[in-house]
């Protein structure tokens, strides 16, 4: 074979060695409502260079120099008139090019800014990632990433993957769920405990152990042929500590308390506080989660601008239809209003939630959108998490309703309070999470109270949310540690004997809880009064609670019974909404009853009931 001739191969080799080595987003799309678009440059020394752009309809309109000599952000404008196509960034010095970078501009999907986020009509599945089913061992573990596979030890991975998520959507489907929440999946190359995701170290990048870019985009397709919505966890308080840009940062003041971290004091209350020190917000908002979570300081506007395209990013990327956000109320409450405006501006029937654990509705009600605040804040996310909801209800099955205060009361008292929220149908509903002990464990595995907990919380007003594993009753009996609420899904491993997903070795109680909430869950979308209507509820009292949700065209009526023996109902407290009804249908059994003859039900139950 002719040899190369030298200088050929001098060029090649130099062509090689300085391809910039990371621009973030990597790629763009064209006809985005905002025309701004900053990227992220870095490379090393490519401080010292002259950017410079030539492609019809984008302009470099301002190139932002750092204190690290590695980084440039430079600021482009793209016309609405761009065309889709590939162009070069080139970096030069003493006019010489020393760098380059083929930039792209995709077509967005058809109808993209108009797609649909998750409403009250949807259920919501959560699932673990790591801990839902493993279908590639082969990824168990991969070369450069030290948290390796050890499903004896504590905290550790256990080789849950997007393809397991993928094979099983037909089951998450026939349980009747149309919206899929999955804790992050982005890459957490942290030396360990890193299962769980909330430590990222590279937030455009699907963490190798659980897939790729493309799986995550294939889940997103393939769930949508059945009809189910993806929800994408982000985290814009912090990163993981090993995160690429950690060893060389930026600015002085990428991170909080950089240089000097100090652990925040989780005082979520003084954002709301009239009379809070400045000493106690600042710290609240700045200091870090744990010590290996650098909070982020979104108050750099470099900071802020990288977070919100990377949003925009996954959503475009992903065909995503709602986020659920993290630690919400920790992150700079000013940034999260823009954050949250520009998300909404872009995509106005989006979804998203956010995770602000407090019992006390009206902090929780401070974050919705449409909450006029004492303080002027505005705040465009449409959902968030009712925590103080999942607390009453809980509390309202293990109490006893004998004593003045307690039992079913506390449902009325918080559902009472619902004057705070500007939208409460929009708020996401739970019986329990991935971070707090299995529903079925906190009401001490009394099955009749599951059956009516299940029941509230797929007839009440709101988006319901269940964890994995709760159709099949998963507990965690010993402790009440993550590692152990977040356990393997029954068959979702080889060695498994026990299987949520063909039942092979359910316990009777099991089949019947599966069975159960697939019920409910498949006749919830088809009733628009369950799923939007209005609800009128009555005073819980010696352990009965009853309610409505109607429409125009539908009435369902829901009765919670704890006491030890059976009630018959005075039907004549409930003449204001139940004029002119003959006949109710119990939804679980499909049994009719005439309200002629009155209503019994039975001890420690729950009934579903369309009225007729």
């Amino acid at each position: 074979m002719k040899k190369l001739p030298f200088l050929v191969f001098i060029l090649l080799t130099f062509a090689f060695r300085v391809q910039a080595q990371r621009i973030e987003p990597a790629f763009w799309w064209v006809g985005m409502k905002e025309p701004r678009l900053q990227l992220l440059v870095h490379h090393n020394g490519i401080g010292a260079t002259e950017p410079q752009v030539t492609y019809a309809g984008v302009k470099l309109t301002k190139v932002t120099r750092v204190k690290s000599p590695n980084y440039l952000f430079l600021d482009l404008t793209i016309a609405a008139t761009t065309k889709t196509g590939s162009f070069p960034i080139t970096f030069k010095k003493d006019g010489k090019t020393v760098a380059t970078y083929s930039y792209e501009l995709k077509n967005r999907e058809p109808n993209s800014a108009n797609r649909q986020g998750f409403t009250s009509a949807d259920a919501m599945y959560l699932v673990t990632p790591d801990r839902f089913v493993n279908a590639n061992p082969a990824n168990d573990n991969v070369e450069g990433m030290t948290d390796k596979v050890d499903r004896t030890g504590k905290d550790k991975r256990h080789g849950g993957d997007i393809q397991g998520i993928i094979e099983h959507l037909d089951y998450i489907q026939k349980l009747g769920f149309s919206a899929l929440w999955i804790c992050p999946l982005q890459e957490n190359n942290q030396n360990m405990g890193s299962y769980h995701g909330y430590a990222m170290t590279d937030l455009y990048k699907i963490d190798a152990r659980f897939g790729s870019n493309e799986e995550y985009r294939k889940l997103s397709k393939e769930a949508q042929k059945r009809g189910i919505k993806l929800v994408i966890d982000l985290v814009p308080n912090h990163c993981g500590s090993e995160h690429w840009w950690m060893k060389d940062l930026p600015t002085d003041d990428w991170v909080n308390f950089q240089g000097n971290p100090k652990i925040t004091h989780h005082a979520r209350e003084s954002i709301q506080d009239p009379h809070a020190s400045e000493y106690d917000k600042e710290l609240h908002a700045s200091g870090w989660f744990v010590s290996s979570m650098p909070d982020l300081n979104q108050r750099n506007p470099l900071m802020a601008n990288y977070l919100i395209q990377n949003t925009v990013w996954w959503i475009e990327y992903a065909d995503l239809h709602g986020i659920r956000v993290d630690t919400y109320p920790y992150s700079d409450k000013d940034f999260m209003s823009r954050w949250s405006q520009r998300i909404m501006s872009e995509y106005p029937r989006f979804s998203m939630v956010g995770e602000e654990w407090s019992v006390n509705p009206s902090i929780v009600a401070f974050w919705q959108k449409g909450n006029k605040n004492a303080n002027g804040y505005v705040s465009e996310m449409s959902s968030m998490f009712d925590f103080p909801l999942q607390n009453a209800l809980t509390e309202a099955l293990n109490e006893d309703d004998r004593i003045y205060n307690r039992g079913l009361v506390k449902i009325y008292q918080t559902l009472s309070q619902d004057f705070l929220y500007a939208a409460p149908n929009n708020l996401v509903i739970m019986p329990d999470n991935h971070d707090m002990s299995r529903f079925y464990t906190q009401i001490h595995e009394n099955f009749d109270l599951w059956k009516m907990g299940i029941a509230f919380l797929l007839t009440t007003r709101g988006t319901p949310q269940i964890y994995y594993g709760t159709e099949v009753l998963m507990t965690n009996p010993k402790s009440d540690s993550h590692d152990e609420i977040r356990g393997e899904m029954p068959g979702g491993w080889a060695d498994h004997t026990v299987s949520a997903f063909t039942e092979k070795g359910l316990t009777p109680q099991q089949l019947e809880a599966k069975q159960f909430i697939t019920k409910l869950l498949q006749w919830r979308k088809t009733n628009a009064a369950v799923q939007t209507g209005k609800l009128k509820h009555f005073t819980a009292r010696d352990g009965l609670y009853v309610y409505f949700r109607y429409n125009d065209a539908q009435k369902v009526m829901v009765v919670m019974n704890k006491n030890k023996e059976p009630l018959k109902l005075d039907l004549s407290k409930y003449s204001e909404i139940l004029k002119g009804a003959s006949s109710v249908k119990n939804v679980v059994t499909g049994e009719m009853n005439s309200l002629a003859n009155g209503l019994t039900i039975n001890a420690s139950s729950a009934l579903v009931l369309e009225v007729k």
